[in-house]
């Protein structure tokens, strides 16, 4: 009898404070605002849609020992998500700022959560995948534990995917050193959107036996397969509200499908679906209809 397979992932749990606004603010004045917050962190995100789809996650982080902190793990784990890792520290929170097209841009203290500083071999006991958003490997101690970790998800052939997350991380990281990185660690799956593609190169220079997804809002997301084939597959409309956590909701729905092993092209479909439910919506929670 084969096992129900299981997600784990590595990175961050903060809180996401939004702030909506009708048009730009206006510097030394009052901008009138919509202010909410909500659970947020890549890594939880990509767990808690994992979960909403009915797949075992387990998230592993570092988060604030502290009030916040309790209430955002509470909040983790009443949508079926595990959540392993340390409590020490400030909790992290971004402030995610929405022009009214929905586009979103990033101040952020991620306090604690770069501190995870041990590696538990147990996090990865019954693990059927690995994902980790290009976060995780940017800064502190989670960086140095999160590279041990994808090495222990290698030896034990666990498939690992990758978010290249933000163009801000890729720049401090480097092109050619992240290029080396992924072809080196072989990833079963990398994410990114288009800006994020376009800084690596990924459309001149695809890389090498990996499936690539590169979403691109409402247009096609393109798809490259691992043997080179290509495909296009169009999102469905959406009445866009916020796009925060839109791509780590698009990656849970794929990883949901990949894992029970189903076919690439429904995997990316399930994935513009999860992503719909977000960016109709603000913040990133993952809110399905009963």
């Amino acid at each position: 009898m084969t096992a129900d397979p299981l997600v784990v992932t590595i990175g961050d749990l903060v809180e996401d404070i939004t702030v909506q606004v009708a048009r730009a603010p206006r510097r030394g004045t009052d901008t009138a605002a919509r202010i909410g917050r909500h659970r947020g962190g890549s890594a939880a995100n990509v767990a808690a849609g994992v979960a909403a789809l009915g797949v075992a996650a387990r998230f592993i982080g570092a988060v604030g020992d502290d009030e916040l902190g309790d209430r955002l793990v509470a909040d983790l784990e009443s949508h079926g998500v595990e959540v392993r890792g340390s409590r020490a520290g400030t909790t992290g929170s971004i402030v995610a700022l929405v022009e009214p097209d929905g586009e979103r841009s990033f101040l952020s203290d991620r306090g604690a959560a770069t501190a995870l500083g041990h590696l538990d071999p147990s996090w990865l006991e019954q693990a059927s995948w690995l994902h980790v958003p290009m976060y995780s490997l940017h800064s502190g101690a989670l960086a140095e534990t999160t590279l041990r970790l994808i090495g222990d998800a290698i030896e034990r052939s666990i498939p690992v995917s990758i978010a290249t997350s933000s163009v801000a991380v890729l720049e401090q990281y480097g092109r050619a050193e992240l290029r080396s990185f992924v072809e080196t660690t072989s990833p079963a799956c990398v994410f990114a959107n288009a800006d994020e593609a376009a800084y690596l190169g990924l459309d001149r220079k695809p890389l090498s036996g990996v499936l690539t997804l590169i979403t691109r809002g409402a247009h096609p997301t393109s798809i490259r397969f691992a043997d080179g084939a290509r495909r296009r597959i169009t999102p469905p409309p959406a009445n866009v509200v916020d796009t925060t956590g839109a791509g780590d909701a698009f990656a849970a729905g794929v990883i949901a499908d990949l894992v029970r092993n189903r076919p690439v092209e429904p995997a990316v479909a399930t994935g513009h679906s999860l992503a719909r439910h977000v960016i109709e919506r603000a913040g990133a929670s993952i809110q399905l209809p009963s």
